[in-house]
């Protein structure tokens, strides 16, 4: 074992100094599609480009999109004739356009461009989607009114169109989001990825300079989204061992039907997989909470207002966003707590052989780090 080290260490470093080569494509230019009236709503407060802006550098992001809006179908195709686009965003039409028919033009034009559908909620709108094709979008999203989406959009379909690489490059996590429903993943993406890109900013700050900082954050956890069991299953099985967590809906389409325990028989199926995956179930049903907990799932209520808290606090504890808490494998009882990698360094020493052998054997220490984009020393301890 010993005169293996080396060489396992070797390989370790050199995935460690390959933050340079994540997140390498990324989306520059956008195309926003929208009416007047719509044009003039996303700007009620300020230009949609500033507010992004604003945005991306209050999470210290680097390289925010810039944007294009156009009224017509006519003059979205002028645009994107004699400009190169990253993402097309349609918003509601007009009475003869609407935001469906506008991004099917769109798309049969430039099937490689990335087409978002962004709509109003309502049970028109319902409806009517129950008979499109959507297939042909990429996403389709609620619209309420919020900027932070547009931003989550973005982020969303980067981290697609990184995934495969990044894990293969370097062992970047995914956190998978099995959910259907188009008005409560709208809400919810904005809320995932502001925690996500604010942890991954504060953790970057221990890094050894500022370059570094900002290369690490570049190792974040991905999000990907999957709106059916097949969806969630194909996703799962492409990277089983890079899985930080799966936050699942528990009523979603199976099998081509919608199925009341969909989610319920998701999280069974990974759980024989990987015995100390983090898995949460949300329900708007409460009756599900006790399927949940019967089960060892954690258990999100939909209709809580405090939803959203409820989310961050299972992250923190058992996605490894929070603090590591060592606890006494006998009696559960809190050992010593560690925020950073210098107070784990400083104390690494004081902690009981079985404590850490009980976090490190049910990977909650590799988690920790991966949450943090060490993944050297996080792949080597899933090794133990």
């Amino acid at each position: 074992m010993n005169t293996n080290m080396p060489q396992q260490w070797d390989k370790f470093y050199l995935k460690d100094v390959s933050f340079l080569n994540l997140m390498t494509r990324r989306i520059f230019n956008v195309l926003i599609v929208a009416n007047p009236y719509d044009a003039f709503m996303l700007e009620d407060d300020g230009r949609v480009d500033e507010k992004i802006f604003n945005e991306y550098t209050a999470l210290g992001l680097r390289y925010p999109p810039s944007f294009t809006q156009v009224s017509t179908t006519e003059e979205a195709a002028e645009v994107l004739a004699g400009t190169n686009f990253d993402l097309v965003i349609c918003m509601p039409g007009n009475a003869d356009n609407d935001a469906f028919t506008v991004a099917r033009a769109v798309k049969n034009k430039f099937p490689d461009i990335p087409c978002v559908v962004l709509t109003p909620f309502s049970h028109g709108i319902t409806r009517r989607m129950e008979n499109e094709d959507l297939s042909i979008f990429d996403y389709v999203f609620c619209w309420l009114g919020n900027t932070n989406l547009i931003m989550s959009i973005i982020k969303l379909i980067e981290d697609k169109m990184n995934l495969d690489h990044d894990i293969e490059e370097a062992g970047v996590q995914m956190i998978l989001l099995v959910e259907d429903s188009i008005r409560f993943y709208s809400s919810m993406l904005p809320t995932l990825y502001s925690y996500i890109l604010a942890q991954s900013q504060r953790f970057s700050t221990e890094a050894l300079n500022p370059h570094s900082a900002m290369l690490r954050m570049r190792g974040r956890p991905k999000v990907v989204l999957a709106r059916t069991y097949e969806e969630a299953m194909e996703m799962y099985d492409r990277h089983p061992d890079n899985v930080l967590g799966v936050i699942s809906d528990c009523r979603f389409p199976k099998d081509g039907e919608k199925d009341a325990e969909a989610g319920l028989k998701l999280l069974r199926e990974i759980r024989k997989r990987n015995e100390y995956i983090p898995l949460i179930l949300q329900s708007s049903e409460s009756d599900n909470r006790s399927k949940a907990e019967a089960e060892h799932f954690r258990f999100i209520d939909k209709n809580s207002k405090t939803k959203d808290l409820d989310l961050r606090h299972l992250m923190e504890n058992h996605m490894g966003f929070g603090d590591f808490t060592f606890r006494d494998p006998k009696t559960n009882e809190v050992i010593m707590k560690v925020s950073t990698l210098k107070q784990l360094q400083d104390n690494i020493f004081k902690i009981p052989y079985d404590s850490m052998l009980y976090h490190i054997s049910r990977n909650h220490m590799s988690r920790w780090l991966c949450a943090r984009a060490i993944f050297p020393v996080s792949e080597f301890l899933k090794t133990i």
